[in-house]
């Protein structure tokens, strides 16, 4: 790791730390950088804004876990969906070693997360690692209608996401397996459908999804 990415990893670090132990930002870039004993101009380099670093820690974990998963050279062998689901697994676990800084983060938007501009940068980022998995679409023959297709497809799989990272923050079960469950059965039933088959994957995800969040009163 060069030294710029040395800096700019202990910046999301410590910014991190300090929204762990205060609850808020720090009151300004020059406070922040006094306690790293760095210059001002040191974190505008990298960062204008804390907003900025918010944001970047979401990116920070996106990344991490395309650098996981691709050291994993079985990874390239793995058909759209497994890689995808590997995706998830990996995201959440990391998620998981940082749930208080979500949990921190996003508690008072867990309802509007698709409307949050902490995470439209994870979003661009999300949509860039979706077309590199070249997920199979119905051929409309047209051209433009196949873009309105894929941009479909990636908004898609962005919903699900956001509709996974709700589920995991709402989940209170042991080492959040029925977060795990979720992946599965939302990943596979999203493949199924797009396959315009009817099979029992998106059965079975309806039941669970019924069962764990609807619960009907009787």
């Amino acid at each position: 790791m060069s030294t710029t990415e040395n800096l700019k990893h202990h910046l999301v670090s410590k910014y991190m730390e300090h929204i762990l132990e205060n609850g808020t930002a720090p009151t300004s870039i020059y406070s922040f950088a006094k306690a790293l004993e760095i210059e001002e101009k040191d974190v505008y380099q990298y960062y204008n804004s804390f907003d900025s670093i918010a944001q970047d820690v979401y990116v920070t974990f996106l990344n991490e876990t395309l650098k996981l998963i691709v050291a994993d050279e079985s990874y390239e062998e793995l058909d759209a969906r497994n890689k995808l689901l590997v995706f998830y697994y990996t995201f959440f676990e990391l998620l998981t070693a940082n749930r208080s800084y979500v949990v921190v983060t996003l508690k008072d938007n867990k309802n509007i997360l698709e409307k949050i501009k902490l995470l439209h940068p994870l979003k661009i980022k999300f949509s860039e690692f979706v077309e590199t998995l070249d997920i199979e679409t119905l051929d409309l023959k047209k051209e433009e209608f196949n873009k309105i297709s894929e941009k479909a497809l990636k908004e898609l799989c962005w919903k699900q996401l956001l509709f996974t990272l709700k589920f995991w923050l709402d989940d209170t079960s042991s080492a959040f397996e029925k977060t795990d469950l979720f992946i599965e059965k939302s990943v596979n039933a999203s493949f199924d459908l797009m396959d315009l088959t009817p099979v029992k994957s998106i059965i079975d995800f309806g039941k669970f999804f019924f069962k764990e969040k609807i619960k009907p009163n009787l």
